[in-house]
Order: C-alpha cells, then structure tokens, then sequence
C-alpha cells in the first residue's frame, strides 16, 4: 500500500501523523511511504530521518493526496485537504465529527473510507488512540490553567500552591476519566486543593482508592457541580462521550456564581465543549474572557508539546495503520471489532452512531458498510 503523510496546516498544529520509527515499520512490511518536506519538523523529525528510514519526501501536500492510497494524519482534514480526498482512498485521523456539521458532509461527498482514532476502543472499553493525547491534554491542563489564572493573563492572580500563610488554589476537575485523573495528579502535584467529579460511583472509587491521599472526589450531579464551582478559582472540563457532543455542564447564566477571573480549561471543546461559552481557540491566541471569567479553550492542546505528543500517539496508531496497510481496510477491520469501531464514514455513508444523532443525519451500520 501507498501510504501518505501531509504536513498539518490546522494552526499552531506541530505534531506529525507518521513518525520515522513508524514509516521504517510501514517500509518493512513492503509498503510505500510518502511524506511531505517538513511534515516532521514541528515535531523535531528532519526529512533526513524520513529518509533513513525508507519513506520518499515529497514537496506537496497535492502530490500525496493524488498518489496515496491511505492518508493518515493527526487532525481532521481542514476543507483544502477534504477536497482533495477521493473515493476508495481511506484517511486514518482524528475526526470529532459531532460537533462539526460542515466536515461531515465534506468527507460524506468525497467517497472516502474514513477511521476517526477517537471511536476505535480496546478489550477493556477503553479507547486506545484518544489515551495518549488525553494523557497529554490532562496533564497540559493545570499547566495551562495556572498560566490563566495569572492577573496579567485576567485571572484572578492566585497560586496554584500558595504560600505559607496562604491557601493554595481550588480546582475542580469534572470528569474522572483518562483527561480528569491525569489533570488531578498534576494539580495536586502543583499543590492545589483539588476534587474531581464524576458520575461513576465504581469510578469514584477507584480514584479514592488510588489517589485518596492527592486529591478529593465528588459526585457531579447538578446540584453539586455547581456549589463546588462557586468556589474553585479553576474548573477543568474532562467529560467525554465517545464520538457525541461533550454535554454542556455550566451555563452562561452560571457564570455569575462564580469567582471573578475564575479560569474556565474546556478539554472537551474537540467535541464541541462541556461549557455553554466554549469557543474553539489556538495556542496563537488561547484565552478569552466572558461575564468576567477566563476561558482557554484550544482545540489541540497537545500541539504545543508536539514532540512528546507526536511520539505518544504514533506508539498507538502504528499496529493499527499496519493491520490496515497489510489486510485492507476492509478484511483489518472485519478482522478487529475495535477497528471497525473507528469507522465513520464510508463511501458516502456515515457509519457512526452517536455522530448520526447529534448531527440529526442517517447512519449505516459499520458492520454493513464494510461489506458494501
């Protein structure tokens, strides 16, 4: 198989869809590798390193999308790129399509077979190619809140540790998850006062459990959720349904009960946000302000630790991007349940479920669409 890697152009995006180690795999199991010049180097890879390892740099993203029989990438396809997909080819990438009308119908027009990394799940319900980032994004979190919290910045200008004399910061983490419990061990590691709310009792826990001496945890009716939010000074947002529209968990109107300058992490805003006044943002331009309380709401937190993320996620995709290259899309994911869990959108069809319903459009059973 012809496998191409383009350069992302979604901004401040740095990461990369193929990493060296993963093209000398591809090579070694006899498929073709083509990567755009620089497609790595945000990332740290030179084209040198592509080239040690086997794969053929080419100088256009147009080049790839002509020649390459599966595109894989890291971010969705921005519309440049959805015109340039054609029918059979398979794209291998990020997706979130619930929250994002106008790249499903794209993607539904070109005839492409299209496998979302954030719906492909593991034998333990889990979702293997979201954990990487999600580890990523939930340890970035209180990074990026701290940063938020900063008076300059239009927070309320409050340590997340304090001082001797002075209490430390309030977070409060909604969601217990992957995202959640890695934002909750750096925020108590930074030495915040730091609850996680979840709806899973099992869960919650777990998270007593392990983490009873780090952190406190609560149940997030809603109720609860917000009298805890009138305190916190930081409110990272971690929920995800899987391959649906992140719930709305505070509203405008809830955010005069909250402290001025209180700093609003939104890492659901990939699948449309978990805060009414969540708006997709850039690292160029992360923070905003709204009825007096600071938001960072960007859409690719992970990009701005693109090496490390670039490492992560190609250390879960690559098996999956060689079952696809050595069986085929079709027989790879007639092969694992998991994989054809993954699948979207084929042949003008959408396959995913919880898509179809938050986007009011008829789905195809995957089950179906891979024997079409």
């Amino acid at each position: 198989m012809i496998i191409g890697c383009p350069k992302e152009i979604k901004p401040q995006e740095f990461r990369v869809g193929v990493t060296p180690n993963a093209a000398q795999e591809a090579v070694a199991h006899g498929h073709q590798v083509m990567v755009q010049a620089g497609a790595g180097a945000g990332a740290g890879f030179d084209d040198a390193a592509y080239v040690a390892a086997g794969a053929k740099i080419v100088p256009t993203a147009e080049e790839i999308f002509a020649t390459a029989e599966m595109i894989v990438k890291v971010k969705e396809p921005q519309a440049v790129e959805r015109k340039m997909l054609r029918e059979g080819q398979v794209l291998f990438t990020y997706l979130h399509l619930a929250p994002d009308p106008e790249q499903t119908h794209d993607l539904l027009a070109s005839g492409a077979t299209c496998i979302a990394y954030e719906t492909v799940t593991d034998d333990r319900g889990g979702l293997p190619l979201l954990a990487p980032m999600s580890e990523v994004a939930g340890r970035l979190a209180p990074q990026v809140g701290a940063w938020t919290l900063q008076k300059a910045n239009g927070g309320r200008g409050v340590l997340m540790g304090g001082v001797p004399g002075v209490g430390p910061a309030r977070v409060m983490v909604i969601g217990g998850g992957v995202v959640g419990t890695h934002a909750a061990k750096i925020a108590a590691g930074m030495g915040a006062d730091v609850t996680v709310l979840d709806r899973s009792l099992p869960r919650l826990r777990y998270l007593d459990d392990v983490f009873g001496g780090q952190f406190k945890t609560s149940y997030a009716s809603a109720g609860n959720t917000i009298e805890l939010a009138r305190e916190a000074d930081m409110i990272i947002g971690a929920v995800l349904i899987p391959g649906a529209a992140a719930p709305k968990l505070i509203s405008r109107a809830q955010l005069a009960e909250l402290k001025p300058g209180a700093a609003l992490v939104d890492v659901a805003i990939d699948q449309g946000g978990c805060f009414e006044t969540s708006k997709a943002t850039t690292h160029q331009d992360p923070v905003y302000e709204v009825d007096g309380i600071m938001h960072y709401c960007v859409a690719n937190m992970p990009g701005a630790v693109a090496r490390t993320s670039t490492i992560a996620l190609g250390n879960a995709t690559m098996p999956f991007m060689l079952a696809l290259a050595d069986k085929g899309w079709r027989k790879a994911c007639q092969d694992d349940p998991h994989l054809l869990n993954g699948l979207n959108v084929h042949a003008g069809q959408l396959t995913y479920f919880a898509v179809g319903k938050a986007l009011g459009l008829d789905v195809v059973s995957p089950s179906v669409a891979v024997k079409s």
